[in-house]
């Protein structure tokens, strides 16, 4: 089987059908330009390193090529064994990569299990996993290494691939030695896969611990989507101003569909947060810490629209830079590189975040690469975005090292940032409102809002794991942008009066209101069913305490 045409359409690759079902039920037309070039040759069972960059579709590229292998190895044994390793290097990463296969394995039903062992479980919860001896193994090497090391995984005779997903993350995160202990536990015959979203000296001395005369699929994308597919705006703004800016484009509706708002810290997280709650304005926070299943189920959540707007930090640069390696820098203690580990957040480059609309930098990024990957967000595959970045005084410096790095990918040195047009005196009344609330946020306010909704989402993740187990319809009614009300809220700020609305965007805000109202009422006649139950525990319909009487 030769390199592919351009054009090629997945029936194309002589996929099998029930894969083919799948592909079509998550509507996917037609391959990436990562897919189109990579599965001919993993289909072919060679070793490939891959090297594209993020939103390209790496993680199918490499699934859809297993998963049929898989199907056919089906074919010619009916021995169960493990055939298959997938490695990444944190648990969020890990837990996309299983959803993917599980999504394309759907059709086959039974035929091909697939195991993720990076959660912190008990050992007798792997050996319960991996019982079964699943077709398909998800892990980090460090939680492989140990089902390896003590028997209960042995692959010796059935392993036929591996895949590394994020290969240049790996060595940062501490994963050399645990690499190399696995490795050892693999045949010598086997096929071997890389994926990163760079070259760099990691993956270079990777490449040689892993692959044998490899494939290398270096394809010419840019690091972020080019021309009018993600367009960036800037507008200069003090922190104050910056939190009147935001709460006027979210309530008058001037940035429509997905959003996600970075700002450079967690306490930053929620102050935004408890800010916008304040107007009515509901988002949820990805918080590192958090239970991991809450995290991915966040991202879910956002992913099938149930939220507008996530709160997001670039945390390990922002609370301690000397976790994040870079080049000629001395490396970090075995203690940091642990930390920095567990503490990877879940918007952390790979995480798959779908059909976001427009990307804020609330805080701009301290550095080019910081802003490549929140950029990096939206635009992905072929859905177009937008970059909003506020800039302050002392960030200017950031800014015009982002627009030289921009101009050499547009490949036009008069390249700027488009000026984000913004009348402040057209809406004075929402920057009044918008300081009165920003003050009101006092840094108690802020930690009780972290250890609050901490314990409430442990609650959710561990004294509702069994009840969800058995109802798991119900967990979609589990919502993690619930006010966390730790700021007095006056119910008027959620409307905006008419004499506030330029007139320009009237129509728009009636429309808005009047919808809000619905919603309102609606709220208020579930709270009056609520209050008609004995049941303290029954929230939005759900008996929580159902498991326990039965």
């Amino acid at each position: 089987m030769g390199e592919p045409e351009p054009g090629l359409n997945f029936h194309e690759f002589e996929l099998d059908d029930r894969l083919l079902r799948d592909i079509a039920r998550l509507g996917w037309l037609s391959p990436t330009l990562v897919q189109e070039k990579a599965i001919p040759f993993l289909l072919e069972g060679k070793d490939v390193l891959i090297r594209a960059r993020t939103g390209s579709g790496k993680t199918a590229a490499f699934a859809i090529p297993i998963i049929q292998n898989v199907l056919r190895y089906k074919t010619e044994t009916a021995v169960r064994e493990t055939s298959v390793i997938v490695m990444a290097p944190s648990q969020d990463l890990c837990h996309q990569i299983a959803k993917v296969f599980a999504n394309l394995t759907y059709s086959c039903g039974p035929i091909i299990r697939i195991a993720d062992l990076s959660s912190k479980e008990e050992k007798a919860t792997h050996r319960h996993l991996l019982a079964d001896r699943p077709d398909i193994v998800v892990a980090t090497p460090a939680r492989l290494r140990v089902v390896l090391a003590d028997g209960t995984l042995n692959v010796r005779e059935s392993l036929r691939c591996v895949t590394i997903d994020e290969a240049d993350l790996m060595f940062t995160f501490g994963f050399e030695k645990d690499l190399k202990d696995v490795l050892k536990q693999f045949p010598p015959v086997h096929q071997s896969v890389l994926c990163s979203a760079t070259l760099e000296d990691d993956v270079v001395k990777m490449k040689k611990m892993v692959l044998h005369n490899p494939v290398i699929l270096k394809l010419e994308e840019p690091q972020l989507a080019v021309g009018t597919q993600l367009t960036h705006y800037q507008i200069q703004a003090e922190e104050m101003d910056k939190a009147a800016i935001l709460y006027t484009v979210l309530k008058l509706k001037l940035i429509q569909g997905k959003c996600i708002i970075f700002v450079k810290s967690v306490d930053r997280c929620y102050r935004l947060k408890l800010f916008l709650e304040q107007f009515g304005i509901r988002s949820c926070i990805l918080n590192s810490e958090l239970p991991i299943k809450i995290r991915c189920h966040t991202v879910n959540q956002f992913n099938q629209g149930i939220y507008d707007t996530i709160i997001a930090s670039d945390e390990l640069m922002a609370e301690n830079p000397a976790l994040v390696k870079k080049k000629n820098d001395k490396k970090p203690s075995t203690k940091q590189l642990l930390q920095q580990t567990e503490a990877e957040s879940s918007v952390s480059r790979g995480i798959d975040f779908q059909c976001v609309s427009c990307v804020v930098n609330f805080d701009f990024p301290a550095d080019l690469n910081s802003y490549i990957h929140r950029a990096g967000r939206t635009a992905r595959g072929k859905n177009n975005g937008s970059v909003l970045s506020f800039v302050g005084v002392d960030e200017m410096e950031s800014k015009t090292r982002v627009e030289e790095f921009l101009q050499t990918l547009a490949s036009d040195v008069e390249f700027k940032m488009k000026d984000f047009n913004f009348n402040f005196d057209e809406v004075e009344a929402f920057r009044y409102r918008a300081k009165d609330a920003w003050r009101a946020i006092t840094k108690i306010s802020i930690r009780e809002a972290r250890v609050k909704e901490l314990k409430m989402e442990i609650f959710n993740s561990e004294k509702l794991k069994s009840f969800f187990e058995e109802n798991p319809r119900d967990l979609l009614t589990l919502r993690h942008d619930r006010p966390l009300h730790t700021v007095h809220v006056q119910e008027h700020m959620g409307d905006v009066p008419e004499y506030l609305v330029p007139a320009a965007l009237k129509p728009m805000v009636d429309l808005m209101n009047a919808k809000r109202k619905k919603t309102l009422s609606e709220r208020r006649a579930a709270a009056k069913k609520r209050a008609k139950s004995d049941n303290p525990l029954l929230v939005d319909g759900i008996d929580y305490t159902k498991k326990e009487r039965m």
